[in-house]
C-alpha cells in the first residue's frame, strides 16, 4: 500500500508519464466506441508493461470520455489501483450558449468537477488534482477552501497547478496549507523558451522570451515537479510529422543521427534530451500508439548518457542560430 500523503518519491518514481487526452474518442458527444475502449486498454497496458506507473487526465479531454475509458479499464483492473498514481485537472469549461469558453476557479465548481471526474474514473480518490490554466478571477480562498474540503474528504490527496508563473503559485500558496507538488508546462526540444529565459538575461533577446521570469527556479527551489507537456512535439523529430523549417529539419537529422549512434528510439532521445536538465523534467507523452509508447521506454537511460556536448548541440541546432 501506498503511504498517504503522496511525497515527491512516490510522483517521480514513474519518471515518465502517459497523457490521456488521446483517448475516448472524438471531442464532441459522440457515444463512445468499442474501439474507443480498445484504443484505451491497448495504451494503458503498453505503459505499464514499459515501467509507466502514473496516468495524467483533465476532465475536458474528449469532453470527460477520456476519463471515462480509463475509469472502465480501471474497473476490470481495480487491484492495480494502489500501484498507479492518477491526476487529472479542471478549471476549463467550454462555450456554452451564449458564454464563451472560460476559466473558472470558484470553490463550488472545483467541488462539482472532482465529483464528476471520480465519477467518470471510478474511483474514490485522486492521488494529484491540477487547476488547468490561471483563472483571472481567481480568489485564492476559495481555491484553499475547496482543497481543504477535498482533501478532509479524502478525494484529492496532492495539488497542483499547470501552466502558471512562480507568482501565482506564491499567491495560492500563501492560503493553502498543503504544498503544490507539481506545475505542467509545455517544454520540448522545440519548445524552448523555458531555457532561452535563463540564458537571455542581459541580452536583446529576452525581450522576445514568452517564459515567465524565475518559474523554473521557483519550482526547483521548492521541490515542485515540472511536468513537461507536449514533450515529443507532435513527433516532428520522431517521424510523427515532417519537419518544415530549416532548425527542424537539422535537429530531426542529429535526434536521428544520436538515436543511431546510441542503440535506441529518436523518442527516447528527445524525451532524454529534456529529462538530462537539472530540473528533473517528467514529460507527459501524449501518443496513445502503442509502438510509440515502447519507443520511450528507454529515455531515463539515454537522459543518463547524454553528455553536456550532445545537450548543446541538440539545443542550439533546435535554436536555429548559435548562443549569444
Amino acid at each position: 500500500m501506498r503511504k498517504m500523503p503522496l511525497d515527491k518519491r512516490d510522483i517521480t518514481d514513474s519518471r515518465l508519464v502517459l497523457g490521456c487526452m488521446g483517448f475516448g474518442g472524438a471531442w464532441d458527444n459522440s457515444p463512445i466506441t468499442a474501439e474507443d475502449e480498445k484504443k484505451a486498454e491497448r495504451g494503458i497496458e503498453t505503459a505499464l508493461e514499459v515501467g509507466i506507473r502514473m496516468f495524467d487526465h483533465a476532465d475536458i479531454y474528449t469532453r470527460g470520455k477520456a476519463e471515462k475509458v480509463f475509469g472502465n479499464w480501471l474497473k476490470k483492473n481495480h487491484d492495480i489501483r494502489e500501484q498507479i498514481v492518477i491526476q487529472s485537472k479542471c478549471g476549463i469549461r467550454f462555450a456554452e450558449d451564449n458564454i464563451p469558453g472560460r476559466y473558472d476557479f470558484s470553490r463550488d465548481y472545483i467541488l462539482q468537477s472532482v465529483d464528476g471526474i471520480l465519477d467518470r474514473l471510478g474511483t474514490d480518490y485522486l492521488d494529484i488534482l491540477l487547476l488547468h490554466r490561471p483563472d483571472p478571477l481567481m480568489e485564492p480562498e476559495e481555491v484553499a477552501e475547496a482543497f481543504e474540503r477535498l482533501k478532509e474528504s479524502g478525494k484529492v490527496r496532492n495539488f497542483g497547478v499547470s501552466n502558471m508563473n512562480a507568482g501565482q503559485m506564491k499567491l495560492l500558496q500563501a492560503y493553502i496549507g498543503t504544498p503544490l507538488v507539481v506545475n505542467q508546462l509545455e517544454m520540448s526540444v522545440k519548445k524552448l523558451d523555458w531555457v532561452d529565459q535563463g540564458v537571455h538575461v542581459n541580452q536583446p533577446a529576452g525581450r522576445e522570451s514568452h517564459f515567465a521570469e524565475g518559474l523554473l527556479e521557483h519550482c526547483m527551489l521548492h521541490d515542485i515537479q515540472i511536468q513537461a507537456w507536449s514533450p515529443l512535439a507532435k513527433g516532428i523529430y520522431s517521424g510523427g510529422m515532417e519537419p518544415v523549417t530549416e532548425a527542424e529539419k537539422s535537429s530531426a537529422a542529429l535526434v536521428a543521427k544520436l538515436a543511431e549512434e546510441k542503440g535506441t528510439t529518436r523518442e527516447a532521445i528527445v524525451l532524454g534530451w529534456l529529462m538530462r536538465h537539472p530540473a528533473n523534467i517528467q514529460p507527459v507523452i501524449g501518443t496513445t500508439d502503442p509502438e510509440r509508447i515502447k519507443h520511450c521506454q528507454d529515455a531515463v537511460r539515454q537522459a543518463s548518457l547524454m553528455t553536456r556536448d550532445e545537450w548543446y548541440s541538440l539545443y542550439v541546432t533546435s535554436r536555429g542560430h548559435r548562443l549569444p
